[in-house]
């Protein structure tokens, strides 16, 4: 890997060849652009305006793809190459990452905060607890149906329910959803409170079984099927904090 420190100032000069069309440009070609400009070079930005230009451009280099960099007569490759060129981290799509999980339940604390600020003056109640946990199975409940076909593929690695019986996979989102709107609001607590203990104890036994008892490796299906959060203590709080809801509300 090349060390920018060790470049002299001349060689700071980078020939950059991306798509701008009338009806596209190459989002990756301004992310280049940008990174090679916030990193100091002095750039020369060649536009690949229709996409016979683009083709000629890609068999004249014997490359795959647009953008090109290239720096001191040295093709350096795409977006990702010139991050690694630069001693930047490139991240990996298939990498294990528990990110998805800790923004959601950021911004959902917040937004319950928020709320209990707006309607109390105090940000720190127990209303905001509760908003926390219910505002967090909604947007849960909306991140798995956004594809819910996928979603259930990977519930059905470890929910003990949904293997027994398979239309459960399709049903949990929309009753986790369904409980969390109606926690929100307070109403018709015969529905939601049942819902969201059957589900958060299936669930969590489900979780800690694969887990804790059989060490199966997985992913969680918890964000969504498309997500790379390992199953495991997410996963089994995300449960707990259901069952933990609907006692409360039984009991208040």
């Amino acid at each position: 890997m090349s060390d920018m420190a060790n470049h002299p100032k001349a060689a700071k000069k980078a020939v950059l060849h991306r798509m701008v069309m009338p009806d596209h440009t190459c989002p990756w070609g301004l992310k280049a652009k940008d990174l090679l400009q916030r990193s100091g070079y002095e750039l020369e930005d060649h536009h690949l305006t229709t996409r016979a230009e683009t083709d000629a451009f890609k068999v004249a280099n014997d490359v795959a793809t647009t953008p090109q960099v290239f720096i001191r007569g040295e093709r350096i490759g795409g977006y990702d190459d010139l991050r690694r060129y630069l001693g930047k981290k490139v991240v990996d799509p298939k990498a294990v990452t528990y990110r998805p999980v800790i923004v959601l339940f950021t911004m959902t604390a917040l937004a319950a905060m928020a709320a209990s600020y707006a309607a109390t003056g105090d940000p720190f109640t127990a209303r905001a607890l509760q908003w926390f946990i219910a505002l967090s199975m909604v947007v849960l409940s909306l991140l798995k149906l956004q594809n819910v076909e996928t979603f259930s593929a990977m519930f059905l690695n470890y929910d003990l329910l949904a293997k027994r019986w398979v239309p459960y996979s399709y049903i949990y989102p929309y009753a986790e959803g369904l409980a969390g709107v109606l926690m929100i609001s307070g109403a018709l607590k015969w529905i939601s409170v049942p819902v969201a203990f059957v589900i958060g104890t299936v669930g969590a036994v489900s979780v800690f079984k694969a887990v804790y008892i059989d060490k199966r490796e997985l992913k969680c299906a918890c964000v969504g099927g498309s997500s790379n959060v390992p199953l495991g203590f997410i996963s089994l709080t995300e449960n707990l904090m259901m069952i933990a809801m609907a006692v409360w509300m039984l009991l208040a």
